[in-house]
């Protein structure tokens, strides 16, 4: 590009930040004909966990040698949020800051080094505001509001459904238990951090390569900050070195990096730290748990009324869906007739948190598991044996209007009993030694997409030529999780070809249809269903050219191994590339798309948006432990897991991702939190990570990892493609509950809350010691105002999906006038 036309790229991009062709914080550098030159970026984050910013100086900062652009809050006066109903942030905070580490500032220099010299120029000042530590603080203070929306003070979101009268049916129960959970949150850890890289193309258009797993959403957010239109905006989602749910939310470094390139017609990159890393967040949720679960003499459940409180953090994200998916999937992997779930998030002056590994539902998974184990000890009942004898049907409607089709579970509870000689050790090992088991159930992808709409999910364009290459364009990002060799393998698959055959283009919003990302483990089901019916036109279109040169019928004709035949004269064939060559002389340039949009949920009250599924997985997961009891140390030696996949396209790829979960879980299980401390007054009183980096953060080495043996239940899915399911995010959920049944089974004490520590193991053996009730966890709920609940009839009793409004016929008034009678 000549000089003379990148400087008239530059001018339209800033005319297109700044009507009038003025630019703010314009660089001393306009005039370098030596660009575009790579530029750096970095940011400066509040040192303060909540107060308002009373004045930014950085002036000292622009003057600094090296310097091209200081950017703060003013500059961004549009937030974002990948939620509608949840667009609280700024990419840079203008008046007040909400944690310690959001961002106020940013440096864009000619070097890294430079950019973070020149923060330290920067002066803020700032007023103090009060902290909200806990969810249990933000109830008991509802001023100062952390955020000026939501339900009612520092409450952002409060919920209740009611699926049946819960309270009759645990009246009629022979058994009622009662119990409460904690869950600690923690973080993704991917290996690589975020990164993000915005230039101007040679065209005017603005172009983002950024570590996200969502790019059509990010592209959105992206238009509606900058105030740019869509086809303005290029964004590619590069290969993701672990995601886990870190990267799905739009962040507020990738819209600094483009609105800098946009205004100095240069590139932009910015790299976060490991600590930065910390401070954007988006793990997973900490959770206080309260279970109410009837049962019958013989162990089946006939009711469970769930509270859940949430800590959200400091910002909304994903906050309206983590908090219905701390309840909303309960019902799917055993036969619950009724069902009450509250759910209240708060916010609190901490990173925010988002949808991580499983997504708000491992923390109930691991109450219940453990709940039904203590259900199971009470009755004298063997606990696999009684999570047997009450799992879903296939083809069956839950209380809470979810539809389940296919399910494996039955099976993946009897193989890892078999495999790992449950019915030779559960209450029958050692002192010290110990076997538990726990189940699951997860999604194949969320029922509707983040903002309503009526468009396909997914898209999917193929394009051949009479080379025989076959080019595969999709919007799904590859996170590691292998969706690209999916993507391959289905096409490879319809067109009888290799994979060796195919490329493919994806995660590109300025090439590719879209997908909405890679997230609720719906890549699979929705790329492949999207793939499917383009990969079947062309096959169509190969077909009838193919079966007019063999003159023979076009239903006849086979495609496989490459060649193409007639299925009942194999003598009468082809191969891959002359067929496509016929089919391009034929109908033209070849090319197809295929779309896929899920099926519509039988549930039609507020909220049903939330949980339903084109399919979901159920997984069984039993752990062998060793406890010592001079030390609380915990060790693993083996891991059975099952997981009903519908159908393996990559077996290989699959159990990884299945081994990869375990590790994930049990990190989860006996190490990782995400906790936080105060300074003390004299250093300001500030709320601060306890554990923000590498060094203190604890996960699992290679090895920590025990001996892991998978089991793939196969039982394909017709709403899948080739009948497959997941296999990124369910076989997690098992893992940390099962751990914490079979330490009970070792030692016989229970720790109730996640992660399970030596210290806690120590505290409840001294307890059992005592003659006390062996156990660490939570001894309260807070009294929170959760809402009058949504009732609606479940399927069994009548119900049409709808909520019940008419007063009479929901249970509060019929227990009123019994009462009163």
């Amino acid at each position: 590009m000549s000089a003379k036309r990148r400087l008239d790229v530059v001018g339209k991009a800033r005319r297109r930040i700044d009507g009038r062709g003025k630019v703010t914080g314009q660089s001393r550098f306009a005039d370098d004909l030596s660009l575009p030159r790579m530029l750096h970026c970095k940011l400066l984050r509040s040192t303060h966990p909540h107060a308002i910013i009373e004045s930014i100086d950085v002036s000292r900062a622009q003057a600094y040698p090296g310097v091209h652009l200081v950017l703060t809050g003013r500059d961004f006066p549009i937030p974002f949020g990948i939620m509608p109903a949840s667009q609280d942030e700024y990419p840079l905070a203008s008046e007040r800051v909400r944690y310690v580490g959001d961002p106020v500032a940013a440096v864009i220099a000619r070097d890294e080094k430079t950019a973070e010299e020149a923060l330290d120029l920067i002066e803020v000042k700032y007023r103090p505001l009060p902290t909200i530590a806990s969810p249990e603080e933000g109830l008991a203070n509802p001023e100062p509001r952390i955020h000026d929306y939501g339900e009612q003070g520092n409450i952002h979101r409060n919920q209740s459904h009611e699926f049946g009268d819960i309270e009759e049916a645990l009246a009629k129960s022979d058994h009622v238990f009662e119990d409460l959970f904690f869950f600690e949150g923690n973080t993704h850890l991917p290996m690589e951090q975020q990164a993000s890289l915005a230039t101007v193309e040679g065209d005017g258009k603005l172009l983002i390569s950024s570590s996200t797993q969502n790019p059509h959403y990010l592209h959105r957010q992206l238009a509606r900050v900058l105030q740019l239109p869509l086809p303005q905006i290029r964004v590619i989602a590069c290969p993701n070195g672990g995601g886990f749910g870190g990267k799905c939310d739009p962040a507020g470094h990738e819209f600094v990096v483009c609105k800098a390139a946009l205004m100095l017609g240069r590139p932009v990159k910015i790299c976060l730290t490991r600590q930065e890393v910390f401070y954007v967040h988006r793990g997973r949720h900490p959770v206080l748990m309260k279970f109410r679960t009837g049962v019958t003499k013989d162990g089946k459940l006939t009711g469970v009324h769930l509270q859940t409180l949430l800590d959200g953090g400091a910002y909304g994200s994903h906050g309206p869906a983590s908090t219905f998916y701390t309840g909303v999937l309960t019902p799917i992997t055993y036969e619950l007739p009724r069902f009450k779930f509250d759910a209240c998030r708060v916010f609190t002056n901490k990173p925010a948190c988002g949808p991580k590994r499983g997504h708000g539902t491992p923390q109930p998974r691991f109450g219940q598991e453990v709940q039904l184990d203590k259900i199971a000890e009470k009755l004298g009942l063997d606990p696999a044996q009684m999570r047997l004898n009450m799992v879903t049907k296939p083809d069956s409607l839950t209380a809470s209007w979810l539809r389940i089709g296919s399910t494996g579970l039955a099976e993946c509870i009897r193989q890892v009993v078999d495999r790992s000689g449950w019915k030779d050790k559960h209450r029958k090992l050692p002192q010290g030694r110990g076997i538990g088991l726990a189940c699951s159930a997860y999604m194949c992808g969320a029922g509707v997409a983040i903002y309503w709409n009526k468009m396909p999910h997914s898209g999917v364009q193929l394009l051949l030529d009479r080379s025989g290459q076959v080019t595969v364009l999709c919007g799904a990002t590859e996170i590691g999780q292998g969706s690209d060799d999916v993507l391959a393998a289905i096409v490879a698959e319809v067109l009888g070809i290799t994979t060796g055959d195919i490329r493919c283009l994806t995660g590109d919003t300025g090439l590719t249809p879209i997908d909405l990302g890679s997230y609720s483990s719906r890549v699979t089901v929705m790329m492949g269903n999207a793939a499917m019916q383009a990969a079947g036109r062309v096959r169509d279109l190969i077909a009838t050219a193919a079966a007019e040169q063999l003159e023979t019928l076009p239903e006849r004709i086979v495609l496989s191994q490459g060649r193409v035949f007639d299925e009942m004269d194999s003598g009468k064939s082809m191969s891959f590339v002359e067929a496509v060559a016929l089919a391009e002389a034929k109908f033209g340039t070849m090319g197809a798309v295929g779309s896929y949009a899920p099926p519509k949920s039988p549930g039609r009250y507020k909220g049903a948006g939330a949980g339903p599924s084109p399919a979901y997985t159920f997984s069984a997961c039993v752990v062998e432990t060793e406890v010592d009891e001079r030390t609380g140390l915990i060790h693993i030696p083996k891991i059975w897991i099952a997981h009903d996949i519908g159908q393996a396209i990559n077996a290989v790829h699959a159990r990884g991702q299945v081994i990869g979960g375990v590790y994930m879980g049990l990190g989860e299980a006996l190490m990782e939190e995400q906790a936080f401390r105060r300074l003390p007054p004299k250093l300001s009183s500030a709320l601060v990570h306890k554990i923000p980096s590498l060094l203190e953060y604890k996960s699992l080495t290679s090895l920590d990892m025990p001996e892991v043996e998978v089991m793939l239940i196969e039982d394909p899915d017709p709403n899948c493609p080739f009948g497959a399911k997941e296999a990124g995010q369910g076989p997690l959920l098992p893992v940390m509950p099962a751990v914490a049944n079979a330490i009970y089974d070792a030692v016989g004490v229970r720790i109730d809350e996640i992660p399970i520590t030596p210290d806690k193991v120590l505290r409840a053996l001294d307890l059992k010691r005592a003659g006390k009730n062996p156990r660490v966890g939570p001894e309260y709920f807070p009294d929170v105002p959760y809402p009058e609940p949504i009732f609606v009839l479940p399927p069994g009793e009548g119900g049409d999906g709808s909520e019940i409004k008419d007063p009479d016929r929901r249970p509060a008034k019929k227990r009123a006038e019994a009462s009163a009678s």
